[in-house]
Order: structure tokens, then C-alpha cells, then sequence
């Protein structure tokens, strides 16, 4: 078993991997995957491979994805201190928790699985982060009225198109990250913007792998 000064070298060395590849390109993601490693968001059994660029398991079937994917999406959320965000897929609570450091503060995210909604509780207390991390068991797909209207929307599950209540719930210049395509492995990430005039502008940023998105405005369970 590897100690904690060992988890945090492996883990910084790949977050130096990732910057030198470009992957990584701001300070502030950079930062932020340094202050929050991956290690802290497993099971213990696998502990020793979250420096490893690869998905790994996380209770109920579901995924930890590979640290390359969440920082490309961190990158292209541009996300900013004080920013409102909404996340829909909690899984392990990691993403969530980066999101929290980057904007500094609160952050709603929502899972549809109990198991997993006390795991990401679990490993968000650990990491320091249980009090602005803001767990909701829901069906995300229906976004979350009661914080609305959000600044950033990241959805970290394939849909099989793009649910409307989140488009509602984007602030006018406000950008909504989603991946759409099949339910099974493959879909297009696509960064959604909602201009000022409440007009809906999509850009794909490439072919991506996540589990379905489950939910009204998603995949039937």
C-alpha cells in the first residue's frame, strides 16, 4: 500500500504530464488538480492507480473518469471565483470538488443513485470539502430550479439529446457542457452557450465516452 507522501508524488507528476501535453492549460486547473487529487475520491483497493490516466471503478457500476477528460472539461468551462454551477452526475463527488476550488466556493450537484450520493458525501468530508460541496439526490436531467439560473451546467454523462430544463436554467451568457450521442460509449462533447438574448449556440468539441445519462430528459432507466 502506498503511503500519502507517495499518492500525492505519483499524482503531481501526472498533473505535470498533463500540462506539458497542453491538456492542462491554465494555472488555475493546474492548481486546483494539485489541491484535489484523484486518491481521495476511490476506494481504498484503488487508491494506488489514481495517477493513472484511465477511468477506474466507483460503487454501483458506475466511473471515476480518467483525469485527462476532467481537465478538458474544467478548461473549456472557464470557470471563475463567485461563478453559480450546477453539476448533474456526482458520482465519486471529485469533479464536484474541483469545480468548488475553482469557482470558491458553493457548488449543487445532483445523482440519481443512492449509493453513490453517500460515497461522494463520504469522500467529499474527507477531502475537506463537505460543507461547499452540496450533494442532491434527484434526477438531474430536471437540472435544479431552486439555485437557477446558473453561470456554468456540467453534465458529466452521455444524453441522448439536450435536456431543455438545463437550457432554461442557464443564465444569458451562461455555458452548458453536455456530452450527446449513444448510450452506450460514444457521444460528441458539445459546449452549449446561451447568449444574451436567450438564443442557444452549440459548439462540438469532439468524441467522448461517458455513461448513459438516466432521467425524463435523458435515458430511460
Amino acid at each position: 500500500m502506498l503511503s500519502e507522501e507517495e499518492l500525492r508524488e505519483r499524482w503531481g507528476r501526472l498533473v505535470e504530464e498533463l500540462s506539458a501535453e497542453g491538456v492542462v492549460k491554465s494555472a488555475a486547473v493546474r492548481d486546483a488538480l494539485l489541491n484535489v487529487p484523484r486518491y481521495l475520491f476511490v476506494e481504498e483497493r484503488y487508491r494506488g492507480y489514481a495517477h493513472v490516466d484511465e477511468p477506474l471503478p466507483i460503487p454501483a457500476g458506475q466511473t471515476i473518469s480518467a483525469p485527462h477528460m476532467v481537465a478538458i472539461m474544467l478548461e473549456l468551462a472557464e470557470l471563475e471565483p463567485g461563478m453559480n454551477v450546477l453539476e448533474v452526475g456526482t458520482g465519486s463527488g471529485w469533479n464536484a470538488a474541483l469545480i468548488s476550488e475553482l469557482v470558491k466556493g458553493d457548488v449543487y450537484t445532483i445523482e440519481r443513485i443512492p449509493e453513490l450520493v453517500r460515497f461522494a458525501r463520504g469522500n467529499l468530508r474527507r477531502a475537506g470539502c463537505g460543507d461547499r460541496v452540496h450533494v442532491l439526490l434527484g434526477d438531474g436531467t430536471k437540472g435544479f430550479p431552486p439555485r437557477a439560473p446558473y453561470d456554468r451546467i456540467i453534465v458529466t454523462a452521455g444524453a441522448p439529446r439536450i435536456p431543455d430544463p438545463l437550457i432554461e436554467q442557464l443564465k444569458p451568457g451562461g455555458k452548458l457542457l453536455i456530452p450527446v450521442g449513444s448510450y452506450h460509449l460514444w457521444q460528441d462533447l458539445y459546449v452549449i452557450t446561451k447568449t444574451g438574448s436567450g438564443k442557444v449556440r452549440k459548439r462540438r468539441w469532439g468524441g467522448v465516452a461517458f455513461v448513459p445519462l438516466i432521467g425524463e430528459h435523458g435515458w430511460e432507466g
